[in-house]
């Protein structure tokens, strides 16, 4: 199928999805790239080097070069995406697509300046910028361009978006640096204050996905949890039970909803009206973790769904929006002369 010649990426605090035209999602890995300090040299990108975090030697170092929905590591970002579009193109070095990447929509302008430069630097021949909930809207299969209003709330690795979308544009909006990471960081907090035990990232992130809820469950499950006991130094495995790890996720998920509550306090009433009808809609990553459509809607009194395949909606989005170069031109956060 030839050269791909027009590329949407989801550049994730904790994972990157690349679309391709004519092909859907192709590449769903890790933001997370291994470099060996000795000689700055790339060891492993993506899944290998997710698969180092916490377990690396002295001179290899894995990192995430997005904090917080933000590039932090301007060059290993750069790296790390010059990386995935050689894999995806498989293309000449001579051949240069164009991209789409999506941002949060709080990011400020030198942060969008710094992700148009690694695009544009990792091989892109003109790269725009897509606001995040524009693209999961689009990709959870809604019609932004209709006068009624529509909710999405994209929660993330590092951000959690929340939008009101009218006519293709964005309303009102809030984005918090509230999300997946945030709901790991609140794990391994309460496993020291409660169990004297210190776990990983990875550790707490196998807790989420498994035992995690945000809302209380039917049924008590529970799972064994391995780190080392800060009174002992010594490798420790306890039990833990759904209903501690929700009591550990209270305070981020308090965060979201009262983000979700302030955007809607300044929806106009109109578009209100047209939420209360039509419902939230949850992208994301985060829209995986159990019983968060529960929390949100019991906290709004508003119908919550969640999107079909929630992770893949923003890169989905992205891809359809580079069917339509018009929805680019709109959509785009660059200070560009639309096309004639």
């Amino acid at each position: 199928m030839g050269f791909a010649d027009e590329v949407g990426i989801d550049l994730g605090t904790a994972n990157v999805l690349v679309y391709i035209k004519g092909k859907g999602v192709v590449l769903s890995e890790p933001s997370v790239v291994a470099i060996n300090k000795d000689d700055n040299q790339i060891k492993a990108v993506g899944e290998e080097a997710r698969q180092m975090l916490g377990r690396t030697p002295a001179n290899i170092i894995a990192v995430r070069p997005l904090r917080d929905g933000v590039i932090s590591d301007y060059d290993i970002t750069e790296r790390m995406l010059k990386y995935f579009i050689r894999k995806v193109c498989k293309s000449s070095k001579f051949f240069k697509p164009r991209i789409m990447v999506c941002v949060p929509s709080g990011v400020t302008e030198v942060e969008k300046r710094a992700v148009r430069e690694a695009a544009m630097q990792a091989g892109g021949k003109a790269v725009f910028l897509m606001e995040e909930p524009i693209a999961a809207a689009m990709g959870a299969g809604i019609d932004i361009a209709r006068p009624d209003g529509v909710m999405v709330i994209d929660i993330g690795g590092g951000t959690t978006d929340i939008a009101v979308i009218s006519l293709g544009g964005i309303v009102a909006n809030s984005s918090v640096k509230v999300a997946g990471d945030k709901f790991d960081e609140a794990i391994v907090k309460y496993m020291r204050r409660e169990h004297k035990l210190y776990i990983g990232e990875r550790t707490a992130e196998e807790v989420k996905m498994n035992i995690g809820t945000a809302y209380p469950r039917q049924e008590l499950i529970r799972m064994e949890c391995r780190g080392r006991d800060l009174v002992t130094g010594l490798p420790k495995s306890i039990e833990v039970t759904s209903k501690e790890i929700m009591e550990a996720l209270d305070e981020p998920l308090t965060t979201i909803c009262e983000a979700v509550h302030g955007v809607l306090e300044r929806t106009p009433p109109e578009l209100a009206a047209d939420i209360s009808n039509s419902g939230i809609v949850i992208t994301g990553g985060g829209a995986l973790l159990n019983g968060v459509d529960l929390r949100i809607e019991e906290r709004t009194g508003i119908k919550v769904t969640i999107a079909e395949d929630p992770k893949s909606c923003v890169a989905t989005g992205t891809g359809k929006a580079l069917n339509s170069m018009d929805m680019i031109e709109r959509s785009q956060m660059n200070k560009r002369k639309p096309y004639v």
